[in-house]
C-alpha cells in the first residue's frame, strides 16, 4: 500500500492559493475605482459637485401691447352721468306703476300714475266757474250795449236841449259803470281759464314720467305707498324708480395728487372692466375734476368710452391706463411676450432659458415685434413657461439653478 506517498499528493500549496486571492482582491479594487471615476464624472457632468445657479424668472404670458406703453394705471367705477331718482311733485298714493327693473323709457313716457280723484274733482268745479263767468260776462255785455244806445242817444238829445243835462249824466254814468264791469268779467274769466289750467298742471302732476331716455336701475316704491316730494313722512316714498341714460355711462376714477401732473384731457386710455376681464376698450380723458379729495389726496377723473361695450351696467368695477399714446389697430390683441433681457443669441439665432425642474434649458425661439423691454414670442415656448432674466456668460444647456423670489 502507497498511503503515505498519495496522501501527500492531495496537498495545496498555501503560497498557491494565497495569491490567487491577493489578484481577486485586486480585480476588486480597480473596479471600485472605475466605477468611482464614473460616478464622479457623471457628478461634474450634471454639475451636482458644484451649488446651483441663482437665477431670476419671468412666467411666460400674454401680454398686451399698451401694457409697454402705460404711465398710469387707476381703478374706479362705471358711473351714468345722467341718472335720475323720479319722484312725483305731490304727496297721493300711488295707483298704477308701468315700469320694472330693466325697463328702457323714453322722454315722457308714463312710469307710473297717483291717485287724481281730488284733482278731477278740483279741474269739474273750475270748468264750472269758467262757464260762469261767460255766462256773467254775455249779461254784462247785453247791458252794455243798452247802456251804449242810451248813452248815445241822450248826447243828441242834450245837446240840441230836449232833455235836461241831469239825465245824460245820468246815461253816462251807467254806460262807463257797465263798461268797467264788461272788464272784470273779462278778468273773471281769464281767471276762471287759469284755474282750468291750474287743475289741469295738477292733473299732469298725478303723472310721474320720465324725464330722459334711459333705463330703470331700481324700483323704490309699490302700487299702494304713499309717495310725497321729501320723503319725510312715516312709511312714504320719495322715488318711485331710479332711472339712468346709458349713453352717459364713464368710468370715474381716483388719481393720486402726486400723480395728476401726468393726466391731461384728451389723453388715450385703454379701460378694463373686472365683468370682462379679457377685453380692452379703448377710450380718453374726458374732464379732471377741478377739486381733490382732502381725505383721500386725490383727484377725480372721468373717462369716456370711445364706442361704448354692450352689456354695460352702472356701478360696476373697472381699471383704467392712462398711455402714452394710443393703441394702433395691430396692437389690440394680446401677444406672448418675454423680457428682452431673457433672451441669448447664439449661431444668429435667438434662444432662452426655460427652467424645468431644476434644470435650465437652452431653447431657440422665433420672435416678433419689440414693445418696448418686452419681445412678442411667435414660437418656441408656450404660455405658463418660465425663463431665466438675465442669464450669466457662463450658463449652459442644462445649468442646475435654484430660482430667487
Amino acid at each position: 500500500m502507497s498511503g503515505p506517498e498519495d496522501l501527500s499528493g492531495l496537498r495545496i500549496e498555501k503560497k498557491t492559493f494565497t495569491t490567487r486571492r491577493s489578484r481577486k482582491k485586486y480585480f476588486i479594487i480597480i473596479a471600485v475605482g472605475v466605477a468611482a471615476a464614473a460616478l464622479l464624472y457623471w457628478l461634474h457632468q450634471q454639475q451636482l459637485l458644484q451649488p446651483a445657479t441663482e437665477v431670476h424668472t419671468y412666467h411666460v404670458q400674454s401680454l398686451y401691447p399698451s401694457q409697454t406703453f402705460t404711465r398710469l394705471n387707476a381703478s374706479g367705477y362705471v358711473v351714468a352721468q345722467r341718472k335720475s331718482a323720479v319722484a312725483g311733485k305731490i304727496t297721493a298714493q300711488l295707483v298704477e306703476l308701468s315700469v320694472e327693473e330693466g325697463s328702457r323709457v323714453s322722454e315722457g313716457d308714463v312710469i307710473a300714475r297717483l291717485e287724481d280723484r281730488d284733482a278731477l274733482a278740483a279741474r269739474e268745479r273750475a270748468r264750472a266757474n269758467l262757464e260762469l263767468a261767460v255766462s256773467n260776462l254775455a249779461q254784462a255785455k247785453a247791458e252794455l250795449r243798452d247802456a251804449r244806445l242810451d248813452y248815445e242817444r241822450n248826447r243828441q238829445l242834450v245837446e240840441k236841449g230836449i232833455v235836461a243835462r241831469a239825465q245824460f249824466d245820468k246815461a253816462e254814468a251807467r254806460f262807463r259803470s257797465l263798461s268797467a264791469l264788461v272788464r272784470a268779467r273779462e278778468a273773471a274769466i281769464e281767471a276762471a281759464e287759469a284755474a282750468v289750467q291750474e287743475t289741469e298742471v295738477a292733473i299732469e302732476y298725478t303723472y310721474i314720467r320720465a324725464p330722459f331716455d334711459a333705463v330703470v336701475l331700481t324700483k323704490n316704491a309699490d302700487i299702494g305707498d304713499i309717495v310725497t316730494p321729501i320723503g319725510a313722512a312715516a312709511n312714504s316714498k320719495a322715488a318711485v324708480v331710479t332711472i339712468a341714460d346709458m349713453d352717459s355711462l364713464q368710468v370715474e376714477v381716483d388719481v393720486s395728487e402726486a400723480n395728476i401732473a401726468i393726466v391731461y384731457e384728451g389723453q388715450p386710455c385703454e379701460i378694463q372692466l373686472d365683468a370682462f376681464p379679457d377685453r380692452r376698450f379703448p377710450g380718453k380723458v374726458y374732464m379732471i375734476v377741478p377739486t381733490a379729495d382732502r381725505t383721500k389726496a386725490s383727484v377725480l377723473v372721468k373717462v369716456a368710452f370711445d364706442r361704448l361695450p354692450e352689456n354695460i351696467l352702472p356701478e360696476m368695477s373697472a381699471k383704467v391706463a392712462f398711455l402714452e399714446r394710443a393703441v394702433q389697430s395691430d396692437e389690440e390683441k394680446p401677444v406672448l411676450a418675454v423680457p428682452v433681457s431673457s433672451l441669448v443669441e447664439k449661431e444668429g439665432e435667438k434662444h432662452v432659458f426655460v427652467v424645468s425642474g431644476k434644470r435650465a434649458i437652452l431653447t431657440r425661439i422665433e420672435t416678433g415685434r419689440l414693445f418696448g423691454s418686452m419681445q412678442e414670442i411667435t414660437g418656441g415656448i408656450a404660455a405658463g413657461d418660465r425663463v431665466v432674466i438675465d442669464p450669466p456668460a457662463q450658463f449652459a444647456h442644462l445649468t442646475r439653478v435654484s430660482l430667487l423670489e
